[in-house]
């Protein structure tokens, strides 16, 4: 029996999606049929297409708990969501660390997560339990030199997602996590150039040796993302939760 992979009917909700990630996400669950409401930074929203809600929250703020459930509470149903706000960091040794960035890239990557799916699992059992999904990174188990701050907060994005999904289990929620490797995003790219100027190689030779690492010599899309969260969104994947999908090319 094929197991339908169609989302007509349902709505999903998709965190920091008003670009890059987020945005293939939803633009992904759409083309399957499901109604899509985004949540991002205000300032963000002004591309959002016509057919898609759009709500305005700060996922790193103390107040976005108390945001999102009022957002939860007024939507008539939550079959499924994205868990994807996030911010990446510059580059920096443990010799080098900012402590107020990294209170704030611990609040967006963490606490905006965690409390994305508290505020959520109501909504999502009352359609007899939907699928939740959070962007890990495969710096949630893998990590990089300079990048403390943000494998940190990755790998704090895995326990989160693996403790929901004990806790949110039995209410039928299944909860699963997106680590994508590389992919040249404009972000990445533009990270990449800063770090240029700093000694680091230049933007072509950097792309290359990053293709270079994976069996397969290139670097996965922001498609091919999507297509495993819109897999993790049907029911092809009802009996999987708790689990941690790399999507990167094949890296040692």
């Amino acid at each position: 029996m094929t197991i339908d992979q169609d989302l007509s009917g349902r709505h999903a909700v998709v965190t920091g999606a008003a670009g890059g990630l987020g945005y293939a996400i939803a633009k992904r669950l759409a083309a399957s049929g499901a109604r899509i409401t985004i949540v991002d930074q205000e300032h963000e929203l002004d591309a959002v297409p016509d057919d898609w809600s759009a709500f305005s929250c700060d996922l790193g703020s103390s107040e976005a708990q108390s945001i999102l459930q009022r957002l939860a509470e007024s939507l008539d149903r939550v079959d499924i969501l994205v868990a994807n706000a996030g911010v990446v960091p510059p580059w920096r040794g443990v010799s080098e660390l900012d402590a107020e960035e990294w209170q704030r890239v611990m609040s967006v990557n963490v606490w905006g997560v965690a409390v994305t799916l508290g505020a959520f699992a109501e909504a999502l059992s009352r359609v007899g339990g939907g699928s939740a999904i959070v962007m890990a990174s495969i710096n949630g188990y893998k990590a990089h030199p300079k990048q403390a701050l943000y494998c940190a907060s990755k790998h704090a994005v895995i326990g989160v997602m693996r403790s929901a999904a004990m806790d949110l289990g039995p209410l039928g929620i299944r909860v699963n996590a997106l680590a994508p490797g590389a992919i040249a995003t404009k972000a990445l790219m533009s990270r990449v150039a800063a770090r240029h100027t700093q000694g680091g190689p230049e933007l072509k030779t950097a792309m290359k040796d990053l293709a270079n690492e994976t069996a397969l010599r290139r670097m996965v899309t922001e498609a091919e993302v999507a297509e495993v969260a819109h897999f993790l969104a049907s029911d092809a994947s009802s009996g999987m939760t708790g689990t941690v999908f790399p999507i990167e090319a094949g890296l040692s």
